[in-house]
């Protein structure tokens, strides 16, 4: 009896087809929140403040499609920008499968529910404001995204 070991596990991600990249995606929310980088250091401090497209009850984009007509620095995650995105949380699964790392039970393509990554608490649901309602990001700088 033999099983099939699971697509993130056999594909490299730069094999990866667009429907297995994007089913990568927890569905966190974490890397729609806004980010402060020190200039003199370099160091990422993270804050509870979402990008305005970013629904914060689903943690999914509004407009995933079309984002960039309103949010035009968007950065689209792929093979090629991977390694040059340190702010990445240690969650993310582009991140861990870079690395070498497995996938976490709580990640929806382990568990097979979508809401297993609201349910371990990793996501920014409750936890996010949308950048509408802010207006000094240094304010909400947090620690718990990274």
């Amino acid at each position: 009896m033999s099983t099939s070991r699971p697509f993130w596990e056999t594909t490299p991600l730069t094999a990866m087809d667009r429907e297995q990249w994007e089913s990568l995606c927890d569905g966190c929310g974490r890397c729609c929140l806004h980010k402060l980088e020190d200039a003199d250091t370099g160091e990422i401090y993270y804050t509870d403040v979402a990008c305005k497209l970013l629904d914060l009850s689903s943690c999914a984009c509004r407009d995933y499609e079309q984002r960039w007509d309103s949010v035009p620095d968007c950065i689209a995650l792929s093979p090629r920008v991977i390694d040059d995105l340190a702010w990445l949380p240690s969650s993310c699964a582009y991140r861990l499968l870079r690395n070498g790392q497995p996938l976490p039970d709580w990640h929806p393509l382990v568990s097979g529910d979508p809401d297993s990554v609201h349910q371990a608490g990793i996501s920014v649901r409750g936890r996010a404001v949308s950048e509408t309602r802010v207006r000094r990001l240094e304010r909400h700088i947090v620690r718990w995204p990274a």
